[in-house]
């Protein structure tokens, strides 16, 4: 068996500008990825932080305030992340 090494169906080397641009296009996939995942930590501790909050007797009272005030700041601040990756990505 031999190989076949014709030029003519090889294929065509990408340029630098090419490159560029696919590896621009890979990281903001990334990004993106990245950024959801974020998001959705950020969803899984405020779920956790409403249990704490609504968790009575069992837990002290700073500790349900603020549980109670960190569901509050996750909520806007979810919604805010959501939106500037709406618009930029």
């Amino acid at each position: 068996m031999v190989a076949d090494n014709d030029l003519k169906t090889s294929p065509k080397t990408e340029t630098v500008a090419e490159r560029v641009r696919r590896l621009q296009a890979e990281a903001k996939l990334l990004a993106k990825d990245h950024i959801r995942a974020l998001s959705d930590q950020m969803v899984a501790v405020e779920q956790m932080a409403a249990e704490i909050a609504e968790g009575g007797e069992a837990y002290p009272p700073g500790v349900r305030e603020l549980a109670s005030r960190l569901v509050e700041d996750l909520d806007s601040r979810v919604q805010t992340l959501e939106a500037i990756v709406s618009r930029t990505l």
